[in-house]
């Protein structure tokens, strides 16, 4: 007899997710948003960072008898779901993941990007390197090695950002380095995991992470917290479309009153429920195809809901002072980060011909 699974949120993640988004809402409002894009070359603000931290956003899986608040992975996808909406620049996933691990992450006092060893993660392309975000404001980088290997390293970003060159992001918030050869940078102060950072620089032992995790563990993590930027991203952008929907008028009428915008916007709706259904459904297995599955329905979610969202808008869409430009662009990145659609595909694939055999 099959078992009903009720994936329904509690009243506690439904006062989370409010939380947050209050949270944001008063820290993080549309002006600062428009000044990170606005004021010059974007660095992480660490005085959001360190609010952040004190709210709990970074320790939330962190044992609480380590400081942290002793949450799952289904509360953290809510907490990124709603960073997502936010536009919320800076290496949010890897800070998350390096709580207990990096000195100072967990409070928000290190700010902490990551580097996937393997290759085949946050954005490598052509085969020159991998790409690492923020790294000019990092004070550790978090190694992923290839799956399998169990290898995850933290490294202060100082030695890190000699070896790496900037390379033109289409993201404004988001600037990004390439690293040649990830898998055999060369670093004095290299550790490996569980070890802990202290930052900048000093290497110091007894960390005590959240539970032993291996490479792959913690790649899957960041597919799936990815994944949860995106879903934010793109329910963000459904409500930004029904919203000029009906307040821009024409021939007498709001737009969303003609059935070519109303095909836009439930289109819209429909790929962000979507992609959400199954979010929050990896965030509850944690299956290993689940997470690509999901990671791919958000990525089409929160990419193709800002191009409608675009044409919404109409004109006015295409200018710099709109803010659909922005949420299209951090989804363009974000779909190249830990798991583009290819490997997605790949690994929805292999699971099928697993389960046929």
């Amino acid at each position: 007899m099959s078992q009903r699974v009720d994936f329904r949120l509690t009243d506690d993640q439904r006062a989370l997710r409010a939380g947050v988004r209050e949270l944001l809402e008063g820290r993080f409002p549309r002006e600062r948003l428009r000044a990170a894009v606005d004021g010059g070359p974007p660095v992480v603000d660490r005085a959001l960072w360190r609010e952040l931290g004190g709210a709990g956003f970074f320790a939330l899986r962190l044992r609480e008898a380590d400081g942290g608040v002793g949450l799952g992975l289904p509360e953290a996808v809510l907490a990124f779901e709603e960073a997502g909406r936010a536009l919320l620049p800076g290496p949010l996933v890897a800070t998350h993941l390096a709580a207990g691990v990096v000195e100072g992450a967990a409070e928000g006092r290190a700010v902490v990007t990551a580097l996937d060893t393997a290759g085949d993660g946050v954005g490598v392309g052509d085969g020159a390197g991998a790409l690492v975000e923020h790294l000019a404001s990092a004070d550790a980088v978090l190694a992923i090695g290839a799956p399998g290997d169990g290898d995850v390293e933290a490294l202060p970003a100082a030695g890190l950002a000699r070896a790496a060159r900037p390379v033109r992001s289409v993201d404004p918030a988001t600037p990004l380095h390439r690293v040649p050869n990830p898998d055999r940078v060369p670093h004095p102060d290299r550790v490996p995991h569980p070890g802990r950072v202290a930052c900048p620089g000093r290497l110091a032992a007894s960390a005590r992470p959240a539970g032993p995790r291996s490479a792959g563990r913690y790649r899957r993590e960041a597919v799936l917290l990815t994944a949860a930027l995106q879903l934010g991203s793109a329910a963000r952008t459904v409500e930004m479309a029904v919203r000029h929907a009906r307040e821009r008028f024409q021939f007498g009428r709001p737009i969303g009153a003609f059935q070519a915008v109303q095909h836009l916007c439930a289109g819209m709706l429909v790929r962000a429920e979507t992609a959400r259904s199954v979010v929050y459904a990896a965030a509850v297995t944690e299956d290993a195809g689940e997470v690509a599955a999901a990671k791919l329905l958000a990525d089409e979610a929160a990419v193709h809901n800002a191009r409608d969202c675009l044409q919404v808008h109409g004109g006015m869409g295409f200018t710099w002072e709109a803010d659909v430009h922005l949420h299209l662009k951090r989804a363009w990145v974000r779909a190249e980060q830990w798991q583009r659609a290819a490997d997605a595909e790949e690994e929805l694939a292999a699971g099928l011909l697993r389960f046929g055999a």
